[in-house]
């Protein structure tokens, strides 16, 4: 696996931001909202795929209802308009994700793996939580 550059820990760091500044009111009017856990991108990864000449990162969004399976096109190779949906090629199968555009402009996919993060206890259970849905996601079934 290819070390991501500092920059691309940066990109990462503002979309979640990002994405908690659109989606915190109605995270937390979830029913299983977990105030124990913020809004973070973790465990990402580049594919060898590419959507529409982009290039593709692959990781989890934690917030504090959902996990997430997210792939994140690099915007500045689109030769064309993201699809609405995108099919995924992972070693464990093939995954479809939806597209979500940000208010700041960030293009995202997206597709929930676990709904329901009421039982962790910190960042920390959810950060190995991401690691251990990621290894599974990325290891051959």
């Amino acid at each position: 696996m290819q070390r991501l550059a500092h920059q691309e820990y940066q990109h990462l760091a503002a979309l979640a931001l990002a994405y908690r500044d659109a989606h915190l009111r109605s995270i937390k009017e979830h029913s299983h909202y977990n105030p124990r856990l913020g809004v973070d991108a973790l465990c990402f990864e580049h594919l060898n795929e590419t959507v529409h000449g982009a290039s593709l990162m692959v990781g989890a969004l934690m917030t504090p209802c959902e996990l997430w399976l997210m792939a994140v096109p690099e915007q500045s190779m689109l030769t064309s308009p993201l699809p609405e949906t995108l099919l995924l090629d992972l070693p464990s199968g093939r995954y479809l994700l939806d597209l979500e555009r940000l208010p700041t402009g960030y293009e995202i996919y997206k597709r929930s793996v676990l709904e329901d993060l009421s039982d962790l206890e910190s960042m920390q259970d959810a950060a190995r939580l991401a690691q251990q849905m990621m290894s599974r996601l990325m290891a051959q079934s």
